[in-house]
């Protein structure tokens, strides 16, 4: 199933050979509770989320490219376009700024500060900072993995910005400012969709509600 998801993630042009399925398991052993919490349709929907939005970081795809455009992720590792050197996009989530690499390498006791580039040459590290964004609440955010297994309840605040359960709100925390509330769904928050209904399909499970987050007021907006 994961060698279907990511077909193209070796092809010519993709870098996402790097990404293999022994790697992505060792890490997410690490991590109690990813893709093992609630009854099986609750995992099978969190796991079509994680790389329904990380596909969506590393997409080598376009409109009409084999396959469709939603057969395309993982084909990056590194950021395309650098935008904070040496701290730009790296691995599955695209783990940007100085303060995301300070606090994953807190988090998973290794010197990305002083080494980023672990990112982007060890598949396991890649895939641990990527889950460990999943599942670490950065307030008043909450996790992805809590909003995709049931175990966040939205506040007042929440509820009045249109953030409910569902995909769009694992959309809202990781680039809400540039994806969510404008009414209508940006290109990149189309393309999030598209992968996570490519992944629920292929993986049996229903999408769930709120999948989209154009109406849904960023987080600090």
């Amino acid at each position: 199933m994961f060698q279907s998801m990511l077909s193209h993630r070796g092809d010519s042009g993709c870098q996402g050979a790097f990404y293999t399925y022994d790697a992505f398991i060792e890490s997410a052993s690490k991590f109690a509770g990813f893709g093992t919490t609630g009854d099986d349709q609750t995992r099978r929907r969190e796991l079509a989320a994680f790389f329904g939005q990380t596909s969506h970081e590393t997409t080598g795809g376009w409109a009409t490219a084999p396959g469709g455009p939603f057969a395309w992720g993982y084909c990056r590792v590194k950021e395309q376009n650098p935008t904070d050197p040496p701290y730009y996009g790296r691995g599955p989530i695209q783990l940007t700024h100085e303060y995301n690499y300070r606090l994953a390498g807190q988090a998973l006791n290794l010197n990305l500060v002083g080494n980023p580039d672990l990112v982007s040459s060890d598949p396991v590290v890649a895939f641990k900072t990527a889950i460990w964004f999943w599942m670490t609440p950065q307030s008043p955010k909450p996790s992805c993995h809590a909003v995709m297994t049931g175990g966040w309840t939205p506040s007042a605040d929440d509820r009045a910005a249109g953030r409910l359960p569902g995909y769009g709100v694992t959309t809202n925390i990781i680039n809400g400012g540039e994806e969510c509330g404008k009414g209508q769904s940006t290109d990149k928050a189309k393309d999030r969709v598209g992968y996570y209904k490519r992944y629920c399909d292929m993986l049996g499970v229903g999408y769930g509600d709120n999948m989209a987050c154009k109406d849904q007021k960023p987080y600090g907006g």
